[in-house]
């Protein structure tokens, strides 16, 4: 789960790691603007009033390089702040839409560094990555000058001891009056990698501001998913950066809702992403649009898998549903048993299922006295071709 930078700034906060003041908006009414004749004006609500300018407007998405993409712009008064508002608010980076801006204190940089925990899967252990060349051009500068950059792997018992920091003080000839500094900034970031599971946990750039002073200007922060159960505070976020109910919907039993095309009329249920993916590359070679698909997971019962039906199905667009499971802890017979259980959601819709694996007798049995409009199949080409003599009559 990657979290937006607002996201990952008040974490920062939580963690007592210094970073810019700042506030999220979603619309123009949060900066307390009205609009009349395209013209912007200060209304009467009770949106923020900005009293510091300048100010920096950056766009909020699950991606890098926002900067040379335009999502970071400077403005130096309202109206400039209400105009940047205006033309990054529903537009797209890297194909994914902007629907909030963090807007926060531009700050007076006299160097920029860049420090992160990561999980090293090479090592298996946590890992301090430190460089005094931050920016949005690291990247650019572990490729082409590696040393540059210090790596400094983390003993999980032992956690961040001040020889750590000391010996990135000295690698770079920092100035020792920073040693307190930064290893009061490592030791909390790796706290937080910690306590929140994170994969990743990134400040780029971590500045020096006019006055001395460690600022973190930039966040990044990606936790495991598989611990999100764990934090009800970024589950709460997930779902809040999620409109599809059906998504939503669907977590609630553990489920993956994937929405894939506004015009497809083919829904598509399997257990495991690979046979999902497969599944869809083949209708869409056929030349068929799907509009949804689902990931049952693992050990999927007939209770569950009725519900799946449902939720899938409650897309009025999907008139016809594949289901392709291969049974190992889940068994065919439960996902026969749900596919019956759900025949009210079901209606007169066509259902091409395909199981193989656990129990696979008993579940042909129970689905071979279902209704004409349940299909059985013994491979996914042959279901893939039914689906088709469907979709074209």
């Amino acid at each position: 789960m990657k979290l937006l930078e607002y996201k990952s700034q008040e974490l920062f906060y939580d963690y007592d790691i210094p970073s810019n003041k700042g506030f999220v908006i979603d619309s123009l009414e949060d900066l307390n603007v009205t609009t009349q004749d395209d013209e912007p004006t200060r209304g009467d609500g009770i949106g923020v009033e900005v009293d510091n300018y300048p100010v920096v407007v950056k766009a909020q998405v699950q991606t890098g390089g926002r900067g040379k993409a335009g999502g970071i712009k400077f403005a130096e008064n309202e109206e400039e702040l209400i105009e940047i508002s205006r033309d990054l608010l529903g537009k797209e980076i890297k194909g994914l839409e902007i629907k909030k801006l963090l807007v926060v204190d531009m700050i007076d940089v006299k160097k920029e560094w860049y420090l992160s925990v990561t999980l090293d899967r090479k090592s298996k252990t946590p890992l301090l990555i430190f460089s005094t060349e931050g920016g949005v051009d690291i990247e650019e500068t572990a490729h082409e000058t590696p040393e540059k950059i210090a790596k400094v792997p983390i003993n999980p018992m032992m956690g961040i001891k001040p020889y750590m920091v000391r010996y990135l003080i000295n690698y770079f000839d920092i100035d020792p009056d920073y040693l307190k500094p930064l290893y009061d900034i490592v030791e909390n970031l790796y706290r937080l990698f910690k306590e929140y599971d994170c994969m990743l946990t990134e400040i780029n750039p971590l500045v020096i501001n006019g006055e001395g002073d460690l600022i973190a200007v930039d966040g990044k922060i990606d936790i495991d998913d598989n611990a999100l159960f764990r934090h009800d505070d970024i589950l709460q976020f997930r779902d809040e950066l999620t409109e599809d109910e059906k998504v939503i919907e669907a977590r609630k039993y553990d489920f993956l809702y994937i929405p894939i095309r506004d015009k497809g009329n083919i829904g598509v249920i399997s257990n495991g992403s690979g046979m999902i993916m497969s599944s869809i590359d083949l209708i869409t070679k056929k030349g068929m649009e799907v509009s949804c698909a689902l990931d049952l997971g693992g050990g999927a019962t007939a209770e569950r898998v009725q519900e799946a039906i449902k939720i899938i199905l409650e897309n009025e667009d999907v008139e016809l549903l594949l289901i392709n499971i291969f049974g190992g802890i889940t068994r065919c017979d439960e996902i026969a048993k749900g596919l019956k259980m759900a025949s009210d959601a079901v209606g007169d819709k066509t259902v091409i299922i395909r199981v193989e694996g656990t129990n696979k007798e008993a579940g042909l049995e129970i689905i071979h006295n279902m209704k004409d409009t349940v299909v059985s199949v013994d491979s996914i080409l042959e279901g893939v071709d039914a689906l088709y003599e469907h979709f074209s009559g």
